[in-house]
């Protein structure tokens, strides 16, 4: 029987190197996103490993231990991540380490295990949700990525922001945060949800070093949106992104991602990874379709099959109503509360 053992990705120095070395480390995996986490939402990060202490990491499946009086005691790889694929080998090596988890709910410690990632579903586990991701490959030359983008609805937009002198501002200051994070309460109203604690983002910025970056678009002193960017090994993430809708038809999002796309070529990076969509969130997708790029269907797994719950509709339409009306204080109080236990 093969052995499996505990590790702390956060203080083992051999974390780093199987990051660097295995094809779908993301930033999501990194010690910088975990350690945002923990300062935040106080998730301590785990990781499952084959390779004993003595020996370099080959694989390895992190996750969260996730305690909420709400939702339950449940194990997440990883919380907040659009994707978190397992650091593994071949199939047999993700169904052992699966193994220890499935054990823990089993046994009654956790409510479920959710592992966000695609591929062939592993014994007992479930699909529990389903998301288009959208990646753009950064290999072509900028001019034929331009020519690629929606004639009217991309470049269009990127010419009229130019023309209307929408102003771009870059950077981790914390007068960009303060802005990005006002049109994040705006757009987080307008989806009809609370917006992400603030600290969240504080810790990002603290955590993440030269890997994050805001971007700000401005027109006549006024901020109109904003996106936070996340760069790693040779992707570029685009995590996410507000706006004031009283401004779209300036372009000053369009502006925004043309910016993070010329600055990710420009680096030599080689893909642009523009986050996880909902399949009836249809005007995001049409967004993200027009850039370009490709689709994929991320699916995430879930164990045991009992534990996957479709919400009701009629508590889930009052409270969307809740989050329309309430004042601002309010609605990020009740982000505060939420977050960290709804992902």
């Amino acid at each position: 029987m093969t052995s499996v053992y505990e590790i702390d990705p956060l203080e083992d120095p051999r974390w780093a190197a199987l990051l660097e070395e295995h094809p779908s480390a993301t930033i999501f995996h990194s010690p910088e996103w975990l350690r945002a986490l923990k300062q935040t939402y106080g998730y301590q990060a785990a990781a499952l490993t084959t390779s004993n202490a003595h020996e370099p990491l080959t694989n390895a499946l992190v996750f969260c231990r996730v305690r909420s009086w709400a939702t339950g005691p449940r194990l997440v790889s990883v919380p907040f991540s659009d994707h978190c694929f397992p650091l593994v080998e071949t199939a047999e090596q993700f169904a052992c380490l699966l193994s220890r988890l499935k054990g823990e709910c089993d046994h009654g410690g956790q409510r479920h295990l959710e592992i966000r990632a695609s591929g062939a579903v592993p014994g007992g586990m479930v699909d529990s949700a389903s998301f288009c991701l959208h990646r753009l490959d950064l290999r072509p030359s900028l001019g034929e990525l331009f020519r690629a983008f929606h004639e009217s609805c991309i470049r269009r937009k990127i010419a009229r922001a130019q023309r209307e002198h929408i102003s771009y501002e870059e950077g981790v200051s914390q007068e960009l945060l303060h802005k990005f994070y006002q049109l994040t309460v705006l757009t987080r109203r307008r989806h009809q949800v609370p917006p992400q604690p603030l600290s969240w983002f504080r810790n990002l910025l603290a955590c993440m070093g030269d890997k994050v970056k805001i971007r700000l678009a401005s027109y006549e002193g006024e901020a109109v949106a904003a996106i936070l960017t996340l760069r790693y090994k040779s992707t570029m993430t685009y995590k996410y992104g507000c706006s004031d809708s009283r401004f779209h038809r300036l372009g000053p999002m369009q502006l925004l991602m043309w910016k993070a796309i010329q600055e990710a070529k420009d680096g030599g990076l080689l893909g642009f990874d523009m986050g996880r969509t909902d399949w009836n969130n249809h005007g995001l997708m049409a967004f993200k379709d027009r850039w370009g790029g490709t689709r994929s269907t991320l699916t995430y797994l879930r164990y045991p099959a009992a534990s996957v719950r479709r919400p009701e509709h009629l508590p889930v339409r009052l409270a969307n109503l809740l989050f329309t009306w309430s004042p601002n204080r309010l609605l990020t109080a009740a982000g505060n509360i939420l977050y960290r236990h709804i992902d």
